[in-house]
Parts: C-alpha cells; sequence; structure tokens
C-alpha cells in the first residue's frame, strides 16, 4: 500500500500538475467527456431559449431610466456591462482580468533593460527586481532568489533557475544541489562565502519546470547587470542553459563544458567556463570525474595558471 503524501510532497505534486495543465482530477469510474460536453451544450441552448428577448438597442429598461435632473439634458441610459458592443475586441472583465497575469510582449523585455540599467549597486539592482512586475514567475514563487556569496568575488556562479527549497529560503543552491556545489567548492580550496552565486532567473518556475523562452529573455538585462556589478575574473555556467543564455551558443553542454569562453560586459571582456550542474551530477555521479576537470581548470584561471582547453573526453 502507498504511503500518504506529506503536506510538502503534497504542494509540490500540485505545482507540478498545474504548471503541466491539469484542470480536471480523474476518479475511479471512467467519464464520457465527449457526452458530458454534448450534455452541456444542450442545456446552454435550452437555457438561451427559454430566456426573455433583449431590449432593443437605444430603448432602456425602467430599472436603468434616470429621470433627468433640473436644467440637465437627459442622459441616454447605460448599456449592459453584460452586453459588448459589435466588433469589440474588449471582454466583459478586461479590468479584473488586467490585474493578474497578462502575457508580455516585447516591450516589456525593453523595460527589464531600462530597469536593470538603472541600478548602481548589487542592493539596488535585488530592489529594482523586487518591484518589477514584468516576469509573471513572481506571481507562483515565494521569494525573489537574488544571490549568495561575497559581492566583491573573483568567481561567481550562474545556474538556472531556483528550485523548492531556494524558493522556500530565498538563497540560491541551498538544496542537494547547493550541498554538492559546496563540496566542490571546498575540494578546491574554496568557500561558499568566497564567491558569488545568482541564477540566470530569478524565480522559481511552478512545479520545477525549465524557464520559458520568453521569461528567460525578460530576467537576462538583470542578470547581465548582476555580473557586470560583480566583475568577477572568473564566472562559472552551472549547466548548459545560463550559458546559452548569456553567451548565445547552441551547443549542448557536453560539447561545451571544459572550454573557455569570453563573456563580453560591454566594458570589457571575462573569462567564462562551463560545466555541469549539481543537480545533473546527483542524478549521475559517474559524471562528477568531468566537472572535477572543469573545477580544476577554475582553480587554475584563478591562480593565474594558464591550462590548455584540450580535454581528452
Amino acid at each position: 500500500m502507498t504511503a500518504p503524501l506529506n503536506p510538502t510532497d503534497l504542494e509540490v505534486l500540485l505545482d507540478f500538475y498545474v504548471a503541466s495543465g491539469v484542470d480536471a482530477a480523474l476518479g475511479d469510474a471512467p467519464v464520457n467527456r465527449f457526452e458530458e460536453s454534448a450534455h452541456h451544450a444542450a442545456r446552454a441552448q435550452a437555457r438561451a431559449r427559454a430566456a426573455p428577448p433583449l431590449p432593443a438597442a437605444g430603448i432602456g429598461t425602467a430599472s436603468s431610466a434616470r429621470p433627468p435632473v433640473q436644467g440637465q439634458a437627459p442622459q441616454p441610459p447605460r448599456p449592459s456591462p453584460a452586453l459588448a458592443r459589435p466588433g469589440s475586441s474588449a471582454p466583459p472583465h478586461s479590468a479584473s482580468a488586467s490585474a493578474g497575469a497578462t502575457i508580455p510582449g516585447d516591450d516589456v523585455v525593453m523595460a527589464a533593460r531600462e530597469a536593470a540599467g538603472q541600478a548602481a549597486t548589487l542592493e539596488a539592482l535585488r530592489e529594482i527586481l523586487a518591484g518589477f512586475e514584468g516576469c509573471n514567475l513572481r506571481l507562483t514563487a515565494k521569494n525573489l532568489v537574488f544571490s549568495d556569496g561575497a559581492e566583491n568575488a573573483r568567481l561567481m556562479f550562474v545556474g538556472e533557475a531556483p528550485g523548492r527549497e531556494e524558493d522556500a529560503q530565498g538563497v540560491p543552491f541551498v538544496g542537494r544541489s547547493g550541498k554538492l556545489l559546496d563540496q566542490m567548492l571546498k575540494a578546491i580550496g574554496l568557500a561558499r562565502e568566497e564567491v558569488y552565486i545568482a541564477n540566470a532567473v530569478p524565480w522559481r518556475p511552478p512545479g520545477n519546470r525549465v524557464p520559458s523562452p520568453q521569461e528567460a529573455e525578460i530576467c537576462k538585462p538583470f542578470i547581465r547587470r548582476q555580473i557586470e556589478l560583480v566583475d568577477p575574473d572568473v564566472l562559472v555556467f552551472l549547466g548548459g542553459a545560463s550559458a546559452k543564455l548569456l553567451v548565445g551558443t547552441n551547443d549542448g553542454i557536453m560539447r561545451l563544458r571544459g572550454k573557455w569562453l569570453d563573456y563580453q560586459t560591454g566594458s570589457r571582456a571575462i573569462r567564462a567556463i562551463a560545466t555541469l550542474h549539481p543537480a545533473y551530477l546527483l542524478r549521475t555521479p559517474i559524471q562528477k570525474r568531468l566537472a572535477w576537470r572543469d573545477f580544476v581548470k577554475i582553480k587554475a584561471a584563478l591562480d593565474g595558471r594558464v591550462q590548455t582547453d584540450v580535454d581528452p573526453t
């Protein structure tokens, strides 16, 4: 017998269902949805035939007519809000719909660039990002996950997006992946407090799904400005997603990892390298050997030693 889910696991499962587009629950008995839809359509037609006819255009009803004020011309009755004008594209509840999630367009990306460019410090960037309403991921996330570590670090890591534990604490890489990253840093003589850690997307997508390309583009100006303000000597992309977004490559992580890249900030080039994401290493421990070779290169670069990009793998 399967053990019941605890509240935390149940919340994760519901998040996954919502992100996957699930809109109905299934029971033990089969349901014919086609028959159910036909039944609802027949009922709707019956209600339409039984409904009283609508008043002709321009003729008000007793409840909508107002007595004219003395000295003022009579006002025509207001049309019912439930009736849309022919050819009108505005939905009846457009005002309430605009208060929730909307589909962002290219203008939102431009607004993100302008907002990010106004930040002169990392703290100012955090405040601007916290108040930015252009990305719908903020509506489902519990916390903004901005950064962790030293703001003047020589080594900066950029992941893809926060997970459940990161969303709960508001700190990047604090779950199992974060613990593995801490061990990898310790292996080259560094501590978390000596590096700077961030994500390309600072809000957790529902159900830990992959951020959409549009969501990533909206958040891109903020992580670019974050890199400019930290100004590290070495930039490390944790996984292929952040590397593809910020460097513009289409190569997969296995082809991309272990090779030095130039990340252009607009004022200078930063040495950058991509490596395997800790979450992938937890699922595929045998690949830790490849990540170790990447971290040896990172350590050598920080120490001022030059290593070749030749990788036997």
